[in-house]
C-alpha cells in the first residue's frame, strides 16, 4: 500500500471527527497533519501520542492555512502575549509549514507555563509557533543558517515530501546482504567515510577531509562507482572537517538528497566549512566547493534529536546518540533490512569525564557489528588524569607569565576551545590565575553557537547559559583578529587561544610564527596533532622550519617553549576506549576498528580481539567487508 494512503488511514482511524483534519503529509521522515480544530489537540494531549506510537515516526499539528491571520496583525499580537523579557529578537513566517519562528534569550517565556503562551499564538493567530532559543552573544554564522532556511522554506518543504518518496518506495521481499566500504578514515585519522550500501539502499556515513595530507587530502569518492543520485541519504556524525569537511562537495557534484545530523552539528560544519573555504582561499589555493554549495547542503539537512529513531530509507533507520564529543556529535546506530543487522559507528567518543558534555551513550537495543575510533588506541597512549591536566596548564601558563612571556594555545574551534575557556574561566573566577585572554579565529562563532543549544551541554554549563551566565560570554575573554595581532604580541602575560589546533593555517599559524624565536613564550597542545602537520613535527621536536616573510623564505628558529597537555583530548584514550567496550550494551558480535593510525589501529584490533574474544579487524580504505 502506498505509504501516504496508510498514514492517511490510520490518522483518520486514530483521531474522532472532531480534530477536523483537513490534510496529512508526509514530510522527509516526519508527518504533518493539518487540522481546522487545533483545541482539540490541546485539550486532549494524547491525540498525538497515539498517533505518533501507531506511525512509529514524529507528528507535527499544523493549523489549517484557513485559519493563518494576516502576518502584520499576528506579528504584533505575538509581542502583546509574550512578555518582554523573554527578549524576542526575531518574528518571521514560513506560510509553507504554517509556522511562525520566534527566536528569543528566554524560549521558556514564549512557550509560556505548560505551554498555555504557545497554544494561545496558535489559537488567535492560527500560526504554529516554532521557537528557537538565541545566542547569548551575537553569531553572524547562525542568523545567516536561520534566515537562510526561511529564505528557502517552500522549496525546502518540496525536498523533504521528495525526499519521503525515496525514503517509504516499495522494496522487494528479499533483505538480501548489508556491505561496509571503507572510503577514508580507516587506518589513518582524518578524512573519515564509509559506505553503507545493502542491494535497494546505498547511504554515505561521514565525508572528510585531511587538512593535514598534502597528498591525499579526499576520501575515495571515485571508488563509488555509482551516480550520485543513487544516493539515498548522507549521515554526519558531528561537524570536524575530518568528518564534514567535503559534504558541499557531493552537492557540487550534484547530489541533492537528505543530510542527517544533529541541529548543532548542521550549524557546526557550515561555519567550519566556509572557514575551510576562507582559509584555503589566503593560502592560494583553490577550495573544492564554493559557499553556495555549503548554502545549497544546508537546505537539505534534516536535523534529528538524540536517541530519536528515523527511517532514511526503506530497509534502513538510524538513530543518533550522544558521543560526548564535540557539541551534537553522534554516535549512529543502523537498523538494516528490519532488523537483519544493527551496525553501530561510534564516530569520535569521549568516555571519561568533560566539562562540556553529559556522559557518552552506550546502551542500544540490538548491536550485531561495533566501528569504533583508536586515535588513541595504541598501547603507550594513556591519558593524565583530568585534574593533573588542568593543573598542569595553569602552572604552564603561570610560568609563562612569570617570565614575561606569551602563550599560544591551538585550538580546535569547535570542542577543544569551549573546554580550555571553562577551565581558564574557572580557575580565573577562583582567583587561582591571572592576565588576559585573546580568542581568535572561529572559535568566538562556534561559543556563540554552544549558548543557542544549552540543552546538548552538561547540567552546571546549561544551567549557567540558561541563567544568562554564560562562561563563553564572559568579560574575561576578548576578541582578536588580524588588526590586533601585533599589538596584543607586544603586551606581556596574554594567553591567546586561536584555531587552528594542529597549525595547519589559520590565525594560530601566524602567531606562532611571530612567537616562535621568543624562549619567554610558550605553545600548549591540548588536540591531537595529525601526522604530517607541524604541530605533530613540533610535538617530535622540530627546531626550525621555513616560513615565507615579507616575500622572502627564511629558516625560523624555534625557541619558545613546546609542551602537550593530553587531558583534554576530545577522544578516549587506550583505557577508556576498553572501558566503553566493556560499558557496551549488548556486546557486539564483531568490531571494526578505524580512524587510528595505521599501525595503532592493527595493534589495537588484535588487542580488542585477545581481551574480549570478539572477532576485530582493522579494515584499511578501499577494503569492503560483508556485514550480512
Amino acid at each position: 500500500m502506498d505509504i501516504q494512503k496508510e498514514v492517511k488511514e490510520i490518522v483518520k482511524k486514530n483521531l474522532p471527527p472532531e480534530t477536523q483534519i483537513t490534510n496529512v503529509e508526509m514530510e522527509g521522515p516526519e508527518v504533518a497533519i493539518y487540522t481546522r480544530n487545533p483545541k482539540a489537540f490541546f485539550e486532549n494531549e494524547n491525540f498525538v501520542a497515539k498517533i505518533a506510537f501507531e506511525l512509529k515516526k514524529r507528528v507535527n499539528i499544523r493549523t489549517d492555512k484557513s485559519l493563518l491571520s494576516d502576518e502584520h496583525y499576528a506579528k504584533n499580537l505575538i509581542k502583546e502575549l509574550v512578555p518582554e523579557t523573554a527578549g524576542i529578537k526575531e518574528i518571521y513566517f514560513n506560510p509553507s509549514f504554517s509556522e511562525v519562528v520566534i527566536e528569543a534569550i528566554k524560549p521558556g517565556l514564549v512557550i509560556g507555563k505548560g505551554g498555555e503562551t504557545s497554544k494561545e499564538i496558535i489559537l488567535k493567530t492560527g500560526w504554529t509557533p516554532n521557537i528557537l532559543r538565541s545566542p547569548t552573544s551575537e553569531s553572524e554564522i547562525l542568523k545567516g543558517i536561520r534566515h537562510h532556511l526561511h529564505k528557502y522554506s517552500s522549496e525546502r518543504k518540496k525536498i523533504l515530501q521528495e525526499t519521503s518518496k525515496k525514503i517509504y518506495r516499495e522494496l522487494p521481499k528479499n533483505n538480501g546482504w548489508v556491505r561496509l566500504t571503507a572510503l577514508g578514515g580507516f587506518r589513518e585519522v582524518g578524512k573519515s567515510c564509509m559506505l553503507i550500501d545493502t542491494p535497494e539502499t546505498k547511504v554515505l556515513c561521514d565525508v572528510g577531509v585531511d587538512v593535514a595530507n598534502q597528498d591525499q587530502p579526499y576520501p575515495y569518492l571515485e571508488a563509488l562507482r555509482l551516480p550520485l543520485d543513487r544516493l539515498d541519504a548522507v549521515v554526519v556524525s558531528h561537524a570536524h572537517l575530518d568528518h564534514a569537511g567535503l559534504v558541499p562537495l557531493l552537492f557540487k557534484m550534484g547530489y541533492r538528497g537528505p543530510v542527517y545530523c544533529t541541529v548543532p552539528t548542521r550549524d557546526l560544519m557550515a561555519l567550519l566549512q566556509f572557514d575551510y573555504i576562507d582559509v584555503l582561499v589566503k593560502e592560494g589555493k583553490e577550495p573544492p566547493y564554493t559557499e553556495r554549495d555549503v548554502k545549497e547542503m544546508l537546505k537539505y539537512c534534516i536535523t534529528r534529536e538524540y536517541r530519536e529513531v528515523t527511517d532514511i530509507a526503506p530497509d534502513m533507520r538510524i538513530t543518533l546518540h550522544n558521543a560526548a564529543h564535540i557539541l551534537g556529535s553522534s554516535s549512529v546506530h543502523f537498523h538494516i533490512g528490519q532488523g537483519a543487522h544493527n551496525l553501530v559507528y561510534s564516530a569520535d567518543i569521549k568516555f571519561a569525564f568533560t566539562r562540556l558534555f553529559n556522559n557518552v551513550d552506550i546502551n542500544y537495543p540490538r548491536l550485531e557489528t561495533l566501528i569504533i575510533e583508536s586515535t588513541y588506541g595504541g598501547k603507550d597512549a594513556v591519558q593524565q588524569d583530568r585534574n593533573l591536566a588542568e593543573e598542569q596548564l595553569i602552572r604552564i601558563l603561570k610560568e609563562t607569565m612569570h617570565k614575561e612571556g606569551n602563550t599560544l594555545i591551538p585550538v580546535f574551534s569547535v570542542g577543544r576551545a569551549q573546554e580550555i575557556m571553562l577551565v581558564i574561566e574557572e580557575y580565573y573566577r577562583k582567583g587561582m590565575l591571572d592576565g588576559k585572554v585573546y580568542i581568535d579565529g572561529m572559535t568566538r562563532e562556534a561559543s556563540a553557537i554552544h549558548t543557542a543549544y544549552p540543552e546538548y551541554l552538561r547540567k552546571g554549563v546549561q544551567r549557567r547559559v540558561l541563567q544568562n551566565d554564560s562562561p563563553f560570554t564572559s568579560d574575561l575573554f576578548q576578541i582578536a583578529d588580524y588588526k590586533n595581532r601585533d599589538k596584543i604580541l607586544e603586551e606581556k602575560d596574554a594567553i591567546i587561544i586561536a584555531s587552528s589546533g594542529m597549525l595547519t593555517g589559520g590565525p594560530s599559524v601566524q602567531y606562532f610564527q611571530k612567537m616562535a624565536e621568543n624562549p619567554n613564550n610558550s605553545l600548549i597542545f591540548v588536540g591531537y596533532q595529525g601526522e604530517g602537520s607541524l604541530g605533530n613535527r613540533l610535538q617530535k621536536g622540530l627546531r626550525k622550519t621555513p616560513i615565507t616573510d615579507n616575500g622572502k623564505t627564511r629558516e625560523l628558529p624555534i625557541n619558545m617553549r613546546v609542551e602537550t597537555v593530553e587531558g583534554f583530548s576530545g577522544h578516549s584514550d587506550r583505557n577508556q576506549l576498553v572501558n566503553y567496550l566493556r560499558s557496551l550494551n549488548p556486546k557486539p558480535k564483531r568490531i571494526i576498528v578505524n580512524h587510528g593510525e595505521k599501525n595503532t589501529a592493527i595493534e589495537f584490533a588484535r588487542y580488542v580481539s585477545n581481551k574480549f574474544r570478539i572477532n576485530a579487524t582493522a579494515l584499511r580504505d578501499l577494503d569492503a567487508v560483508r556485514l550480512k
